[in-house]
């Protein structure tokens, strides 16, 4: 090794040293550097509230109450914590430890930690814990006070329940996981903790159903939660993006939820929830494409009525996929399907527009998202009257104009309206951009070009993976056993297991024999009833 390589080496090892004693790693017995340090590594900032208060009497020992203002339940500082030490003010030491005083006796909240690093004690206090430092003593008591402003229970937006809860997740991870375990009253559902993000240190749950829920599974999300190397972690969709098995493709593999019930559905049977603190959307693994056809109300009503629902929503999701495309091929290539008299009236038309059906098509598309993106973005007082005048104005003018048929403004107009009848927004939103790719083939060779879209649409989706369970299930692989609650619904007795794909040791969900038994026909009368019982009734 050269001198200059050694002189750097040794350069370099000194700035490291330098670095550790200037970011030291553990408490320190003196209070004022303590309080120094966490003045130095906040930059004095005024929501970082430090109190000083001497407690005991013989001898008196300053110690100090540091909380982020805000972040905490002011109430609970002032009554279990500031009050309980200026009450025992005048306690007499005796020699005893006042830490062990502190921690045992005085500080009257539930929770309380200690902590020996500043690395714990800086992400309990920027978490909402209030810490307690004392002088002589380098370690720190950790009380939970977290509180603050938030958001109440409110019924979701973007999931409305018909039949069912009202109630929606929030912004606060201990009240989305405390809202599921009002639902699912067991042990056996666990929750593990974790922190994501480097700089935001964003607390992040695990939540299954021990016995339930299948092991290499749930192995699998702690993997791919842990390989997890962001800066920030400010909603589920970031953690959303990185654990996903398919992370380029349309189609999504994990499912998000604002809906306590779904949530805890989804863990019944078998599936893993992930929660971020800040997040309203639960993330629930793994997920098949089916799941996204299907909401909580679906369980909820008689099964015939679910089973029809069912199968318009995924009618209405083939409509938003190829219907304009169905018309381009139609009227460019397959003129002969038409009845007669109603192609006079489209040729009538269409004979002053100057553009072909598929120039037509991709005007309309195009103008029809632009104002739903307008829409979404307005102001709530004022989106409706946009989207609603907007499409009035716009495809009457453009009637008018001569640029589109009114055929056209119809079919478009129907597509639009079938997009939205899709339960979850990313199924749908998957639908109105693969709906331009089909529009094209269909442009190019017709019913040919619809027909080889869709096979490669099906082998795409078969090839898809969430957690390692095909996308398709039940059907590629096809299970009969499963085939119940898919597009069709069998009666809820008839649920007797859970899907074989999602848990294969715990699969048996009900007793048997939980079909309606009607012990007597609606025109039987007891036999002891007397003939002026009966006229009188």
């Amino acid at each position: 090794m050269s001198y200059r390589k050694f002189l750097k080496k040794m350069n370099r090892k000194e700035q490291s040293q330098d670095l550790e004693k200037d970011d030291p790693k553990s408490i320190d017995t003196s209070l004022t550097e303590n309080l120094n340090i966490i003045k130095e590594k906040t930059g004095n900032s005024p929501d970082i509230i430090i109190r000083i208060i001497s407690f005991g009497h013989d001898p008196k020992v300053r110690t100090a109450i540091i909380y982020a203002d805000g972040l905490v339940d002011n109430p609970t500082i002032n009554e279990y914590l500031v009050e309980s030490m200026e009450n025992n003010v005048q306690e007499k030491l005796h020699g005893k430890d006042p830490f062990t005083i502190l921690s045992e006796k005085v500080v009257a909240l539930g929770s309380v930690k200690t902590a020996k690093d500043w690395d714990s004690l800086f992400q309990s206090l920027l978490s909402g814990d209030t810490v307690i430092l004392m002088d002589g003593k380098n370690e720190a008591l950790i009380g939970s006070t977290k509180g603050g402003e938030r958001r109440s229970i409110e019924q979701p937006d973007s999931e409305v329940s018909i039949r069912g809860s009202k109630e929606g997740f929030t912004e606060s991870i201990a009240t989305n996981i405390s809202l599921v375990r009002r639902i699912i009253n067991n042990p056996n559902l666990w929750v593990e903790p974790m922190n994501l993000g480097k700089q935001t240190k964003t607390d992040v749950s695990i939540m299954y159903i021990n016995g339930i829920a299948d092991n290499d599974t749930v192995e699998e999300v702690r993997h791919r939660l842990r390989r997890v190397n962001l800066d920030s972690i400010l909603d589920s969709g970031y953690i959303e993006q990185v654990i996903e098995d398919e992370s380029i493709g349309l189609f999504p593999t994990i499912i998000h939820t604002e809906r306590p019930d779904a949530a805890a559905g989804n863990l019944l049977e078998g599936r893993i929830a992930i929660f971020v603190n800040g997040s309203p959307n639960a993330l629930i693994v793994p997920a098949v494409m089916i799941q996204f056809f299907q909401t909580p109300e679906d369980y909820y009503m008689r099964f015939p009525i679910s089973t029809f629902i069912r199968q318009l929503r995924v009618l209405m999701y083939l409509i938003s996929l190829i219907g304009p495309a169905l018309y381009v091929a139609i009227t460019t290539y397959h003129q002969e399907m038409i009845p007669t008299g109603l192609l006079i009236i489209i040729a009538s038309q269409t004979d002053s527009v100057p553009f072909p059906a598929i120039v037509e098509a991709l005007i309309m598309e195009v103008t029809f998202e632009i104002l739903r993106e307008a829409g979404l973005r307005m102001p709530n007082k004022i989106s409706s009257t946009i989207s609603i005048v907007g499409a009035l104005v716009i495809g009457q003018g453009a009637i008018q104009a001569g640029i589109v048929s009114p055929a056209m403004v119809i079919v478009v107009s129907v597509t639009a309206i079938a997009s939205l009848a899709t339960p979850s927004y990313d199924i749908a939103i998957s639908a109105r951009l693969i709906r331009f790719a089909f529009m094209l083939s269909a442009a190019i060779a017709g019913f040919y070009g619809i027909i080889l879209g869709l096979i490669m649409l099906t082998v795409h989706l078969v090839s898809l993976r969430s957690f390692g369970v095909p996308y398709i299930s039940p059907l590629a692989p096809f299970e009969p056993g499963n085939i119940k609650d898919t597009i069709l619904r069998a009666p809820l007795w008839a649920l007797n297991e859970r899907p074989k794909f999602l848990s294969a040791k715990n699969r048996v969900r009900q007793g048997k024999n939980q079909r309606p038994q009607v012990p007597m026909s609606q025109g039987m009368v007891r036999a002891d009833t007397k003939e002026g019982d009966k006229n009188e009734f």
